[in-house]
Parts: structure tokens; sequence; C-alpha cells
């Protein structure tokens, strides 16, 4: 398979562009992660996400460890070609290592005196359960 699609996606100066994980159903925002060249041509060849992990400076295809991996149904990228759009479908229901669906589980309380961040999303499974 040619790559030449792949120069159109303009990554940054470290060779990473942003992903944004939306269930490819619901719309919900699951997570955001990177990808770099190498990352984003094996979520292509394969139909399942692969990410890379900055603080591990390795391919990180997820679900390696927990299961809960993403099959990709579409592959976006934004006006500026610097963003990615995977429509996915999260397999365990879990994308977030705190073991919630989503890693967007914080809400912001702005009714008190002080603005504060709140739990608003279930954990569905004790993370220490999901990674050793």
């Amino acid at each position: 398979m040619s790559q030449n699609w792949l120069e159109h996606v303009h990554f940054d100066s470290q060779g990473l562009i942003p992903a944004i994980a939306q269930d490819h159903q619901s719309g919900k925002v699951l997570m955001v992660a990177w990808m770099n060249a190498e990352s984003l041509a094996e979520t292509v060849a394969t139909g399942r996400a692969v990410y890379w992990s900055r603080s591990r400076q390795k391919l990180w295809r997820k679900g390696e460890e927990s299961g809960h991996f993403q099959t990709v149904h579409t592959i976006r990228l934004d006006c500026d070609a610097d963003v990615i759009l995977l429509g996915i479908e999260q397999h365990g229901g879990i994308a977030c290592h705190t073991g919630r669906q989503s890693c967007f589980f914080l809400s912001l309380n702005t009714t008190g005196a002080s603005p504060q961040w709140e739990a608003t999303d279930p954990v569905l499974k004790d993370p220490k359960s999901i990674y050793s």
C-alpha cells in the first residue's frame, strides 16, 4: 500500500500529531493520545488503534496490557492537517487507565465559592485488576 497519504499529515517538530478517539456510534470523546507516522500507518494497516507513548517512547498498541482495544472505523484529518480524529469501537467499554469509559471524567463545578474539579463518571473496573 502506498504511503503517499502520510505526506498530507502535519506532524509537529517531534514527529507527533494529537489523535482524538471518539466512539463511532455515540460521538462521545473517549481519549486523546499521540501518534507518529509509524503508529498511524500501523493503525491504517491493522484497523486497530496504535498510538505513540511519549512517556515510554515506544508504540502503544491500545489494549495490549488491558485487553481494552479499539477497532478503528473512520480516520479524519482536520482542516490544518494537524489533528487526527478516530471513530472507534472501544472493546471492553473502558478507554481510560483509571478504569472509566472516558478519560474526560472530571467536570468543573462552578457553583461554589471556588471552582472545583469533580469526578462525574464512575470507575467501571479497578485499574489494579486491569494492569499488573
